[in-house]
């Protein structure tokens, strides 16, 4: 497999934007807004075009609540659901079943978010799962470790390819899961040693020492499966950057995105993957956008979702939402979003064309309407 290599930077669509289309935009439907109190939603996942959850952390002061934010009929209300662990990531099936990765294991929903109970077999340290349906799932995390489970989460064994790529499993972890369909499914991770020993300061602290520092290339993984999860094939290669999604379409398409450290000359990058041919190529980058998710819709529809750069240290001051998209992945249009939409990162969620979500980690869920 070679589309995991550094995509091909050769076709980047840099061109200026076309005037936004004023026929769409992304409206606000909820927002956490308290005094002294805020809501940074960590993960986020519509499963129809009514039951949709956000899972995160409630700060006021010092202390810390972890919630779920649920709907059940399309954003028209939500509920703020009391969890007992802080939230990592979710993953919901279907209207009803889903499960939560938190700082301490794995916990079920039955009713779409709005009660939890905890299922014991999971240990800590995980960053995902992914279930293909009620009975099989995979669960990755840091330590090379890649799992799977035949009985909806209650036990849990490894896939012992996941260790095979070269690195130290102390600095090693795998961070993502994605099917193009029943057969073709693809774990991405990386290998990343700590930096030498007086550079370990957060970047906001030290920011000319930040920018001055130059970005090197660590190993990434992937893991490849073409038989439904039953045997997987490791690779590993030099990368700069973090793969930190990758969305499949139909008919061999697909879309990844890496993410840069402040002192590389772009924030994130958009690259086109055809998981058919193996091959890649880049198709969007800007210094100015720093990309947090991306979509692609059945039809070949492709999204951009992030924030405007606001200094030369990102994730210092949340910066303005952003949203591209492209049918093409050559010319990129900018969708209208409301004024106050500002955040870190952003998440998105996709049922169809005419339910499309998008959640902030500053509290704010947004809709595409017309």
């Amino acid at each position: 497999m070679r589309w995991l290599v550094r995509p091909i930077c050769g076709l980047l669509a840099l061109a200026a934007c076309p005037a936004p289309a004023l026929a769409q935009r992304w409206q606000i439907e909820y927002f956490y807004d308290k005094y002294k109190s805020t809501l940074a939603i960590t993960d986020f996942q519509f499963v129809s075009a009514s039951r949709g959850v956000a899972v995160g952390d409630i700060t006021e002061a010092k202390h810390q609540k972890p919630v779920a934010v649920v709907t059940s009929d399309g954003g028209a209300h939500w509920q703020l659901v009391d969890l007992k662990e802080s939230p990592v990531s979710l993953f919901l099936l279907n209207e009803s079943l889903g499960w939560m990765v938190t700082t301490h294991g794995l916990w079920r929903t039955t009713e779409a978010g709005k009660s939890w109970e905890r299922v014991p077999g999971l240990s800590a340290g995980m960053f995902r799962v992914y279930f293909t349906d009620e009975q099989n799932g995979i669960a990755v995390g840091t330590k090379k470790r890649v799992e799977e489970t035949h009985d909806s989460g209650k036990h849990w064994t490894p896939v012992t390819a996941a260790a095979e790529p070269p690195g130290e499993p102390n600095y090693s972890a795998y961070n993502w899961v994605a099917f193009a369909n029943p057969k073709f499914g693809i774990i991405t991770g990386w290998n990343m040693p700590p930096r030498r020993k007086g550079l370990d300061y957060p970047d906001w602290m030290d920011p000319e020492q930040a920018m001055n520092r130059r970005e090197t290339p660590h190993l990434t993984y992937s893991l490849v499966t073409r038989d439904g999860g039953k045997t997987w094939q490791p690779n590993s290669a030099s990368l700069f950057g973090d793969v930190l999604r990758v969305r499949f379409g139909p008919e061999g398409q697909g879309l990844g995105l890496i993410e840069y450290s402040n002192s590389f000359r772009y924030p994130s990058e958009a690259y086109k993957i055809d998981w058919v041919t193996g091959k890649s190529e880049t198709v969007y980058r800007d210094r100015r956008f720093a990309i947090s998710d991306i979509w692609l819709t059945p039809d070949g529809t492709a999204y951009l979702a992030g924030t405007l750069v606001a200094g030369q240290i990102r994730h210092v001051v949340p910066g303005k939402v952003q949203v591209l998209k492209s049918s093409d992945y050559f010319t990129w249009t900018e969708m209208p979003v409301d004024y106050r939409a500002t955040a870190d990162g952003v998440l998105l969620s996709v049922i169809d064309q005419d339910d499309m979500w998008m959640a902030t980690d500053s509290g704010m869920i947004l809709k595409l309407v017309k």
